[in-house]
């Protein structure tokens, strides 16, 4: 029988649904719920426990290796200080590779910022505009690398590969291959390294201060969500009405940015600018946000994880030089621990959800 629309009448089943299947119900004889998660299932679930995991083996290993130094202060402070210059370039690279790029450039762009901003200390000008010199030849060389890869449609690896080349020479150029210093009258910026707040230098205070802007504007803003649309989905983030272009630029100058602060930071640790600075920076930074738990094809990752990831570099750095190992072997290690971490990511991929 027909409704005046030539439609059947929907059956009392369509209207409530099908039954639960169960015992006398069709369903498997003594079937029940599924047992709650245990204990152990529970503990997976946990957010990057694998890196905390990971972190206090190490810090076992140093207690073990070395016991007199590893766990003093001054040694607790000298890890902090370390990464808190890779650090702040590693915030700006977890947001280029969550958003689906690559920057190969930060080390480069962060030597010629310093370099920039030490030329400007030897022709008078104070420590503000060395700061601000800093932090605007940082965001234009990112603000470079997102027109080249946004609107001249470049590979993001070789249009940052060709500004890692042309930052470093040009570096080089302005400094003449010599190391400047930070002229007296700047003790402000030297004050990042030396003045101690609660036991730690003001810069791992700024680090601290990065990281958390760096959070809240990926996890708690519009920016932060179209940059996992962009880098999950290009075309699908394009028909949603994101203007990927103008979004991916500006991941690159976020990146610079970052460059010119850790710039500012560098100066302060040596008091120099040089065109050595931030030498394999980008290996260093590429690698924690990967062992951190970013995917290299864009779409997923997070802060937290980079940090983390950061951390336990710079304890393997800390530790191979405590033990007196070779720099080379550490390279080593480096690659390896890459390898691997990213053997992980395909794995954990393919893996069935």
């Amino acid at each position: 029988m027909t409704d005046p629309q030539g439609q059947a009448p929907a059956s009392p089943v369509d209207e409530v649904g099908p039954a639960e299947p169960g015992p006398g119900r069709g369903g498997a004889a003594g079937s029940r719920p599924a047992a709650a998660p245990g204990p152990l299932a529970r503990l997976g679930e946990v957010p990057h426990l694998g890196l905390v995991a990971a972190l206090a083996l190490l810090a076992v290993v140093g207690l073990v290796t070395v016991p007199d130094t590893f766990a003093t202060t001054s040694n607790l402070v000298s890890i902090l200080a370390l990464a808190a210059t890779i650090g702040v370039i590693t915030v700006g690279a977890t947001f280029v590779i969550i958003g689906g790029g690559i920057d190969l450039s930060v080390g480069a762009v962060m030597a010629l910022a310093s370099v920039w901003a030490t030329t400007l200390a030897t022709q008078s000008y104070g420590p503000f505009m060395m700061i601000v010199c800093a932090v605007l030849v940082g965001t234009g060389a990112g603000l470079v690398n997102g027109l080249l890869i946004a609107y001249g449609r470049l590979v993001p690896f070789i249009a940052t590969l060709a500004m890692l080349v042309a930052a470093r020479g040009l570096a080089q150029r302005m400094s003449d291959r010599k190391t400047q210093l930070v002229a007296q009258g700047n003790e402000l910026i030297v004050e990042l390294s030396t003045t101690r707040l609660l036991g730690l230098p003001l810069l791992v205070y700024v680090f601290a201060l990065v990281v958390v802007l760096g959070w809240v504007l990926l996890n708690r803003t519009t920016f932060g969500r179209r940059t996992y649309a962009v880098g999950g989905n290009a075309e699908a983030a394009r028909l949603a009405g994101i203007d990927v272009r103008r979004h991916t630029m500006w991941l690159y100058a976020l990146s610079g940015l970052c460059c010119g602060i850790a710039a500012v930071l560098i100066m302060a640790r040596t008091t120099t600018g040089s065109s050595t600075h931030g030498d394999l920076y980008e290996l260093d930074a590429i690698a924690a946000v990967i062992i951190g738990g970013t995917l290299l094809t864009g779409g997923r990752g997070s802060i937290i994880g980079s940090i983390l990831g950061l951390l336990i570099f710079t304890v393997i750095t800390n530790l191979f030089i405590l033990n007196g190992l070779n720099t080379s072997d550490q390279l080593i290690a480096k690659g390896l621990i890459i390898v691997v971490a990213v053997l992980l990511q395909r794995r954990g991929l393919r893996s069935p959800t």
